[in-house]
């Protein structure tokens, strides 16, 4: 019995500190903004976050897109952060794509291969879209979704981090 309690603390605390490998992966991470500037994802930690990978030609992107931008509006005051991070190149068409979609939420292009490597980093083994991580202040990743979240899947999510 003792031995069985050792062996499910250690795959407990071995999840942990996987799950916290995999926050610091995305704390680590560096991206030009809409300015084309880059923006060190390392701004997030301390504070709750939902952090969506997106592309213009991802259909189910698009009808999520609105959901993230309402959670960002009404979760603002309460400190929670909402970025959008691309998976294709920053250009004039992706710009336009942001303003057509108002996408007033951090965003930044991580290009097909770092986005695709980030998300795999955060546990999204088949590298679909859309995916989206919720984190609390402490880094640590609360719900991860592969596929699109409805608003109220997101409310829930974040709900216990503000």
């Amino acid at each position: 019995m003792r031995h069985l309690f050792a062996l499910l603390f250690f795959a407990v605390t071995s999840l942990s500190a996987h799950a916290a490998d995999e926050a610091t992966a995305l704390f680590a991470a560096g991206f030009p903004g809409l300015d084309g500037k880059p923006v060190a994802l390392a701004s997030l930690k301390g504070k709750p976050a939902v952090v969506n990978f997106w592309a213009r030609w991802c259909g189910p992107c698009r009808s999520e897109i609105p959901h993230l931008a309402e959670l960002a509006k009404q979760h603002k005051a309460a400190g929670l952060q909402v970025v959008g991070i691309g998976v294709e190149d920053l250009g004039d068409s992706a710009r336009d794509f942001v303003a057509a979609y108002e996408m007033d939420y951090l965003v930044v292009f991580a290009g097909a291969g770092k986005g695709v490597e980030l998300m795999k980093a955060l546990g999204n083994t088949k590298a679909g879209l859309p995916f989206t991580v919720v984190i609390d202040a402490d880094g640590k990743i609360t719900t991860r979704k592969l596929g699109v979240m409805s608003a109220d899947d997101m409310q829930a999510a974040v709900a216990p981090l503000l």
